[in-house]
């Protein structure tokens, strides 16, 4: 009989290494994040909805859920709902911590000041501290950039973040939302300075987009760098929630975001009626076929899956247990290699081309108190 370490040390037993292994419950697996030594659980939960949709009691709920589920990995950023995601996952993580890996970032406007975005030195730093207040922590396991700041130099960046290292307050680095020469160029500065070197990166990616597949997945496959993908459902298009022509569906964070009309395209909805009749041919649900594609690709660590309610978790997992012939895969190919530029997704079109889900208004309006929380 295995007794665990917490039932032995309970009993006044010795506990030893012999015979410890990775245990969890609901058949969670695990992945290292590229060539590092950070293993994550293949399906994290996105903490975009805990700054604006889910409040504090709603986010414990999903955190915990998440984790007596086997998850380990929490997604989060500074500038969701202006710091209202970190708190709300530090306070969820209260007693948990340890059990948990933290992925936030940096690097959007955080106020009004003229230090208050960015990759500085000065920034870094500030941002840093403050996350650290926020998640109740003394360490961030993974600091990522959220967005390339271009004026900054990538020496700059790069040391402040491998004195925030050797600190103590932050265990890996990666980045967000580079191109992959952003990353190859930082690789070569940190080889060249002894400095950290980022050992993930996180990307729009989906069965609708696709595009990082010409050269950031090429990329990531040969330099040993972790993949973590953003918008895995589309914003919405592949929960099969929603129907074309059709408004969004009131009190969804669709109905609330305006990047979902972004997303309405008559390709998209072409591409998606016919992956969802396939999913359905096979016994699967779309948004279940969705993540677990993503996770059948090169290089990809762990899939960011929102998630405004237990039961969201529970439905995601459910994805584990897809698992693709190469014919399947084959014919997917042939339902999204479609159609249209895939270059640039639309919501980057039509928004400002920095935002993704942090449009200004929003961030004005809750850095004054004015924002729903």
């Amino acid at each position: 009989m295995t007794v665990s370490a917490s039932e032995a040390t309970r009993a006044g037993a010795k506990v030893t290494a012999i015979g410890l292994e990775v245990q969890s419950a609901g058949g969670m697996k695990y992945r290292r994040v590229g060539k590092s030594g950070l293993t994550v659980s293949e399906m994290g939960v996105g903490c975009f909805s805990f700054g604006e949709f889910v409040d504090a009691k709603g986010a414990e709920a999903v955190v915990h859920h998440a984790m007596d589920r086997g998850i380990n990995y929490f997604d989060t950023a500074d500038s969701y709902g202006i710091g209202t995601s970190e708190e709300r996952l530090g306070a969820a993580l209260s007693g948990r911590r340890e059990r948990a890996v933290i992925a936030t970032k940096f690097s959007n406007r955080m106020d009004h000041g003229p230090n208050d975005i960015g990759t500085s030195r000065l920034h870094i730093v500030r941002a840093c501290e403050a996350s650290l207040r926020r998640l109740k922590t003394d360490y961030i396991d993974l600091y990522q950039v959220h967005w390339p700041d271009r004026r900054t130099p990538i020496e700059e960046t790069l040391g402040a973040l491998d004195d925030l290292v050797h600190a103590g307050k932050v265990r890996y680095l990666g980045v967000a939302n580079f191109f992959e020469w952003e990353i190859c160029e930082a690789f070569w500065i940190a080889e060249k300075h002894n400095l950290q070197k980022f050992i993930s990166t996180q990307d729009h990616y989906s069965l609708l987009y696709r595009d990082i597949e010409k050269r950031m997945v090429p990329f990531c496959v040969r330099y040993g760098i972790g993949m973590n993908s953003y918008f895995p459902l589309a914003g919405g298009l592949l929960t099969g929630m929603y129907r074309r022509d059709a408004p969004a569906i009131p009190g969804t964070r669709a109905a609330a975001s305006p990047s979902y009309a972004a997303w309405n395209s008559r390709r998209n909805w072409d591409v998606q009626e016919k992956l969802k009749a396939f999913a359905e041919s096979r016994g699967w649900t779309l948004p279940q076929m969705s993540l677990a594609w993503l996770l059948s690709r090169p290089a990809m660590s762990t899939v960011i899956a929102g998630a405004d309610k237990p039961e969201h978790i529970s439905q995601n997992i459910g994805a584990l247990e897809i698992a693709f012939t190469p014919k399947d895969l084959t014919e997917i190919d042939r339902l999204t290699l479609v159609d249209e530029d895939r270059s640039v997704a639309p919501v980057y079109r039509k928004l400002r081309p920095e935002k993704v889900h942090e449009f200004e208004p929003m961030q004005v309006a809750n850095a004054r108190g004015l924002g729903t929380r």
